[in-house]
């Protein structure tokens, strides 16, 4: 065998090792994405969940005070809307962790 045939064959398999790296890359690039969106999808549904418990704590709350003059209704309107803004809060902390964590996983995918 020539020295041009070990060069050629070389070459093939540097982009055939090209190639392959490529599809492992997009590979943990689409595995990132999918969590990324799970994990959205999760923080969405507690802070569903946690809008329809503080409403029904507010609705049974309102009932039990129904014959209370409106300060209370004000005090329980207040309570609920920083209750809803600290789960806002809590959410946007928790998602920034989430993909902070998710990034600092993929980025350190060993080959």
């Amino acid at each position: 065998m020539d020295g041009g045939n070990r060069g050629q064959n070389g070459i093939q398999l540097l982009l055939t090792a090209e190639q392959e790296a490529q599809q492992i890359v997009n590979a943990a690039r689409n595995a990132k994405l999918a969590r990324l969106k799970q994990a959205k999808e999760e923080a969405e549904r507690e802070v569903t969940e946690f809008r329809a418990q503080m409403e029904a704590d507010y609705q049974r709350k309102l009932t039990e005070s129904s014959g209370d003059s409106g300060a209370n209704v004000k005090r329980l309107e207040k309570e609920t809307d920083e209750k809803i803004q600290h789960l806002k809060t809590e959410a946007d902390r928790i998602s920034l962790d989430v993909v902070e964590m998710l990034l600092k996983h993929i980025t350190s995918v060993k080959y």
